[in-house]
């Protein structure tokens, strides 16, 4: 409860500073959508990722496969075949999920990809609303792109355009 008060303590206090400063925002999906090098790398992202998936299923149903053929000849194996067939299979998962986290994870290739194709259009597109926000004299400039903090926006304020046509698109 205490905190819920200071929280509106805050905005109402930030908010009544702020009556003073002009606001902006922009749709950076709009935006981003309306760039062709930044469609480009997303198909060529989009390829890459559907490869990779294509492999990752590929290996699980092999897995799935050994699983079920173990299953099958679970009764007439001795338990040290028992055995080494399931170690067999608990390293052929662990490999796949390796394999996956190569591909998938938060250091793996498509994520350095990904930085390589489509943050240098981000930071250029970053650099442009700096730099409205600055000529306008723009106090906060907001992203409604997928935002559900903004419940109304009008108009006159949405600067996406103009970041386009700073950028040289139409």
């Amino acid at each position: 409860m205490k905190r819920i008060i200071l929280t509106l303590t805050t905005i109402l206090l930030i908010s009544t500073a702020t009556f003073a400063q002009k606001f902006a925002y922009v749709d950076t999906d709009y935006i981003l959508s309306r760039i062709p090098t930044y469609k480009a790398a997303q198909e060529q992202l989009d390829k890459v990722a559907a490869q990779y998936q294509a492999e990752i299923e590929e290996e699980y149903q092999k897995l799935e496969k050994m699983f079920q053929d173990f299953e099958k000849e679970k009764v007439l194996l001795t338990a040290e075949m028992k055995r080494k067939k399931e170690e067999e299979i608990i390293q052929r998962e662990k490999a796949v999920k390796e394999q996956q986290m190569r591909y998938f994870g938060r250091e793996g290739i498509l994520f350095k990809k990904r930085e390589e194709l489509v943050k240098p259009i981000q930071d250029q597109v970053f650099n442009t609303i700096k730099e409205i926000a600055t000529e306008g004299g723009f106090a906060v400039i907001f992203d409604s792109a997928g935002s559900a903090n903004m419940l109304y926006t009008n108009p006159r304020y949405d600067k996406s355009d103009e970041v386009l046509q700073k950028l040289g698109y139409n």
